[in-house]
């Protein structure tokens, strides 16, 4: 049986994706610092696959912490989570985002090198094109972020594809995804950002349990059909699919990079969002009307076909649905996990 390691494999993707794994028979480690998770994902993705997974706390940018991780696993691929996220906080503290992000990535590839492991997923982000002048964006588009998140991924990407150019023995798939939302439709994991939500599904799903009062509406005067942005949102059961589609195309490739946007294709307003959630949760979740943030994009939704063709993958869940499992989780747990 294969094993994986997957860096951040507690946070809300890599849980997700943790279980998508399992469920198609990998053996999953995870190494995650738990400075923004908690070990009560992987309890839930144990209880959820019907058996267990290792949980090695440590930092990627903790040299022993990754060496000993990969030493005693013994992986046969890693997909790399580990990582600041926020684009907000990006943009007020850049330095923090650099640091953290650009030395996690790179002590993993050179472990990974030193114990001979040269399959890598790695989590990228939509974030990478900016203001991207192709709608829906193809992965061809060109990469210019707007915020210091965008760059730390962009910058990550760069350094993988030079990993392989320089031994072909490596083989990579980056994966820019769009605007993830809901949960596990058992309700046993989901999302839970600590040190308060920032983006718009887990902002509302707080409003409805009563975490908060409103919704900050960041940007209602955007040249779209309602003024606010328009995203791709996608279910993050079909991004951690699409994880797997990704890992298992890797085990037959002859080496070399591939990148892939995962999304839906479809573009929604923030307004059609909230009305989704309303509907989902029968709560009227109040909005308050606020300026735009720095380094957020009016538009910006995916050409997912390049994935379809080469992986055979595709979202196949509608915004109903993420917001349907979304509520599950969060109405069952609305104060996140407890440890």
């Amino acid at each position: 049986m294969a094993t994986a390691l997957v860096t951040g494999g507690s946070g809300y993707i890599g849980s997700h994706t943790c279980v998508a794994l399992m469920e198609a028979g990998w053996e999953v480690a995870v190494l995650d610092s738990l400075e923004n998770s908690s070990s009560a994902a992987i309890d839930g993705v144990a209880a959820i696959a019907g058996r267990g997974l290792r949980l090695d706390v440590g930092d990627c940018r903790d040299r022993s912490a990754v060496e000993r991780a990969i030493a005693e696993v013994s992986p046969d691929a890693v997909l790399h989570f580990a990582g600041l996220k926020s684009v907000a906080d990006s943009v007020a503290d850049p330095v923090r985002y650099y640091r953290h992000n650009l030395e996690s990535t790179s002590v993993l590839l050179e472990a990974m090198a030193r114990h001979g492991v040269r399959r890598i997923v790695f989590s990228s982000s939509a974030a990478v094109y900016g203001r991207s002048e192709e709608l829906p964006v193809p992965e061809t588009a060109m990469t210019r972020p707007v915020s210091p998140y965008g760059w730390t991924k962009l910058i990550s990407e760069q350094m993988i594809a030079d990993v392989v150019r320089a031994d072909p023995r490596w083989s990579a798939s980056l994966l820019r995804y769009f605007n993830p939302g809901g949960a596990h439709p058992s309700g046993m994991i989901g999302e839970d950002p600590k040190g308060g939500a920032a983006n718009l599904m887990p902002c509302l799903l707080q409003v409805a349990v009563g975490r908060r009062a409103e919704l900050p509406l960041h940007g209602t005067d955007y040249s779209t059909p309602d003024g606010t942005a328009l995203r791709d949102y996608i279910h993050v059961m079909d991004l951690a699919e699409g994880h797997l589609s990704a890992l298992e195309a890797l085990a037959s490739s002859a080496g070399g990079v591939s990148v892939y946007n995962l999304g839906t294709g479809r573009a929604t307003s923030v307004r059609e969002a909230v009305a989704a959630m309303r509907e989902a949760t029968g709560h009227p979740l109040p909005c308050r009307e606020l300026k735009r943030r720095a380094g957020d994009v009016a538009e910006l939704w995916a050409d997912p076909g390049k994935a379809l063709v080469e992986l055979g993958w595709s979202a196949k869940r509608t915004l109903a649905d993420m917001c349907r499992d979304a509520w599950t989780w969060q109405s069952s747990n609305p104060q996140g996990y407890r440890d």
